[in-house]
């Protein structure tokens, strides 16, 4: 599994024109599944990043976690994460795991989110979503659960 994971004073998305989600101070996590990605690799993620200190303190140090700060998440599923840009100029997805496979494995990381304690948002699974945020910092991560375990 692939994230980006932007620091955010708020974020939200929209279907449709609709508003659907929105969340203030946290984080906007976008998720992409793999094809050999199974739950394991949710848990090491969403301990991962509910763990990660990147929250301010008082002393305005990156000190504090997600839960610390009080602050939400608003997962995204983004199977372009996974696309291959290597060859060409039209990225590859054949390692993007099939609805079938992924949807599973997003809700059950967003379950294991909530089971750290995080209060979590999010979008529309396949959808054509409008995202808007405001990147605090701005303080962008990637994490890779096959790279960072």
């Amino acid at each position: 599994m692939k994230t980006v994971i932007q620091r955010v004073s708020r974020a939200s998305v929209e279907v449709e024109e609709q508003q659907i989600s929105e969340i203030g101070k946290g984080l906007l996590i976008l998720l992409g599944v793999e094809q050999q990605d199974n739950e394991s690799d949710a848990d090491y993620l969403a301990t991962k990043i509910a763990g990660l200190r990147i929250f301010e303190d008082l002393e305005g140090k990156m000190n504090l976690s997600l839960h610390d700060a009080g602050g939400a998440a608003l997962v995204v599923s983004q199977f372009t994460l996974l696309g291959d840009c290597s060859k060409g100029r039209r990225p590859g997805f054949s390692r993007a795991a099939p609805p079938a496979q992924a949807i599973p494995l997003y809700q059950y990381f967003i379950t294991q989110l909530q089971n750290q304690g995080i209060q979590v948002s999010t979008g529309q699974f396949q959808a054509d979503m409008q995202v808007s945020l405001i990147n605090d910092g701005p303080v962008t991560l990637l994490v890779d659960s096959r790279k960072d375990s």
